[in-house]
């Protein structure tokens, strides 16, 4: 048995999903014999990750603060062992502009996009490049905060009119936005699960169809009967498998660990583009990385299950 501290909840605007996220885990690592302490990240976090004196912190946070490396980074001072990526991978992905310049880099696909800070915009006056930015990344454009998950905050601009209410409400959630080139295709996610016998696999895809609507929204992805998820994907086995192979490339490029998913478009050329990639993604009863390990015939215990062993496996290594 191996006293297990999951780490949930904390003050970033995904809350809620943590919450859930690090509610299915402990029910899972109690049915699998572990001894769980649940921890709600907030101001008393070091005292009562002492008091509880883990093994193990399975971190099921999301959002600054939980997958930007912050907690990440205390835990290796503490010498406490933790699930998924490490400090340097999870503030790369969390950073979806530093994501898109090591990925086209790289030469992984991804979309043209254009970023800049709220005091660029503000006090620089590049808003008033907003008309070459339109021009150059053309219409329709995704408006989305830099650092923010779960979908939030992002908007659809149609035409250049739809523009400053999306950057005012991507300013919202956070300090720097991107604006990225919309691609017309299939929404797709594919999620990578480490082996501790070394490795790692991309699972079944999962498409999100969002019904009612032409955009998948926070909304359509957290409130059940919003969005149809098709896993597998419907896809020709040579299109899954560019896909899967594109993904698993970022997985390794960013330096990620254990588990992750990447989100794409696939294009109508055929041709993925990642959109980004989330070191820590839900674990709740919508998200996609248990239905695609599902597919995969690994339910929900097992799951946890060899993301607990892969970290164990990391720390006897370091160790």
């Amino acid at each position: 048995m191996t006293r297990v501290a999951v780490l949930k909840g904390g003050r970033s605007l995904e809350r809620q999903v943590s919450l859930a996220s690090g509610a299915r885990v402990e029910d899972a690592l109690e049915r699998l014999g572990n001894e769980v302490v649940g921890i709600d990240v907030g101001g008393d976090f070091l005292s009562r990750l002492r008091g509880a004196a883990p093994e193990l912190a399975f971190i099921a946070l999301h959002g600054p603060g939980g997958e930007d490396g912050t907690v990440q980074e205390l835990l290796e001072v503490l010498e406490i062992p933790y699930t998924g990526s490490g400090v340097s991978a999870c503030a790369r992905c969390s950073d979806k502009v530093l994501a898109k310049h090591a990925l086209r880099a790289a030469g992984l696909p991804t979309p043209d996009w254009v970023a800049f800070s709220e005091t660029a915009f503000r006090e620089l006056g590049a808003g008033e490049a907003l008309e070459e930015i339109e021009q150059r990344l053309e219409f329709p454009l995704v408006v989305k905060p830099v650092a923010q998950g779960s979908a939030l905050g992002i908007k659809f601009a149609r035409a250049p009119a739809d523009v400053p209410a999306a950057l005012l409400a991507a300013f919202s959630y956070d300090r720097k936005v991107l604006l990225e080139r919309y691609v017309d295709g299939r929404e797709l996610a594919v999620s990578i699960l480490g082996d501790p016998a070394g490795g790692a696999q991309a699972l079944p895809i999962v498409e999100a169809i969002p019904r009612g609507q032409d955009f998948y929204d926070f909304a359509a992805r957290y409130d059940i009967g919003r969005t149809t998820f098709a896993c597998p994907a419907a896809l020709d086995p040579p299109v899954a498998a560019r896909a899967q192979e594109v993904a698993l490339a970022a997985y390794e490029l960013l330096g990620c660990f254990g588990f992750a998913r990447i989100d794409m478009m696939l294009a109508t050329s055929g041709e993925p583009q990642i959109l980004e990639i989330n070191p820590i993604p839900g674990l709740t009863e919508t998200s996609l990385l248990p239905q695609a390990a599902d597919a995969a015939g690994i339910d929900f215990d097992e799951l946890v299950a060899r993301i607990v062993a892969l970290a164990q496996v990391r720390s006897l290594q370091a160790s």
